[in-house]
């Protein structure tokens, strides 16, 4: 059987980072303070956001949210993303995505100021992650990944893993920081040739495909570390899946994260840590 590597220790580790940072900020008169902007009611925008302003509050940090309608222009959420850049009391800025198909996303995330950037949606916050170099966080997700891997002391360095998925949101952006630990990295997609093969030798697995179930046992070998990025809803099963097939990987592998109860918590938890960061970073 799998040791299963849960969120909530991890995310734990993190809240206690996290709230020091909010002592020390608030022993100088800051409070630090998320901007959540959100366009229509999505239900798991909504459900996402409900469990963000429940854990700043926890951890001290105060939140404002801005909800703007379903059908809402282009220059008015530019002009709410301008207004949020100009609020010094607003140190990090959440805005859900994907926005509407009316709307211009690109040209929305890159109206955010970098520095308050703290899901890694602009081009400033991504040369930040590939040189080292500026303003602005890795998304939450992806580095919710490397906190998992991180906490439950599981080697990258020398190892080589495999990502399967190449998004801006968490393929890309975790190969880029497994490769900055020293890992061998191997980025797969949906259309790569004998991909059972290539995930089979790794020694970590990143899945971030958004495909329920899409990896089955064939995918994987034994000694190897699962981290399961997934969250698709399950008609068959009435349920949350990943998009690793859990019930029949979890034999196999050396160590797997489930669905829910995985990756969720630290991203959360990590959004409050880099808004804290954030509010250190504009003094």
């Amino acid at each position: 059987m799998a040791r299963i590597l849960k969120g909530a220790p991890a995310a734990a580790t993190l809240d206690e980072r996290t709230m020091r940072g909010v002592a020390e900020l608030s022993a100088r008169g800051i409070t630090p303070t998320l901007g959540i902007l959100r366009v229509g009611e999505r239900p798991d925008d909504v459900a996402y956001e409900r469990g963000a302003i429940k854990r700043c509050e926890k951890l001290g940090i105060a939140t404002k949210s801005v909800t703007l309608p379903e059908d809402v222009k282009q220059g008015a959420l530019i002009a709410q993303l301008a207004r949020l850049n100009s609020d010094s009391g607003v140190h990090g800025v959440l805005m859900f995505r994907p926005l509407p198909q009316q709307l211009d996303e690109s040209a929305a995330c890159e109206a955010l100021r970098s520095a308050k950037d703290v899901d890694g949606i602009t081009c400033g916050s991504a040369a930040a992650l590939y040189t080292g170099r500026g303003e602005g966080f890795a998304p939450c997700t992806a580095e919710a990944v490397i906190s998992i891997l991180r906490h439950y002391q599981v080697p990258i360095e020398g190892r080589h893993a495999v990502v399967v998925g190449r998004s801006l949101v968490i393929g890309r952006p975790v190969a880029m920081m497994l490769l900055q630990r020293s890992a061998t990295v191997t980025v797969c997609h949906s259309r790569t040739a004998n991909l059972a093969e290539i995930t089979r030798g790794a020694d970590i697995v990143v899945a971030a495909l958004g495909r329920a179930e899409t990896l089955t046992a064939e995918y994987f070998s034994p000694g190897q570390t699962v981290i399961d990025v997934g969250i698709n809803f399950s008609e068959a099963k009435g349920k949350l899946v990943g998009d690793v097939d859990f019930e029949a990987v979890e034999p196999i592998v050396e160590a797997i994260t489930p669905v829910p109860a995985g990756v969720g918590s630290v991203t959360t938890a990590m959004l409050a840590r880099h808004t804290v960061l954030a509010a250190g970073a504009s003094l």
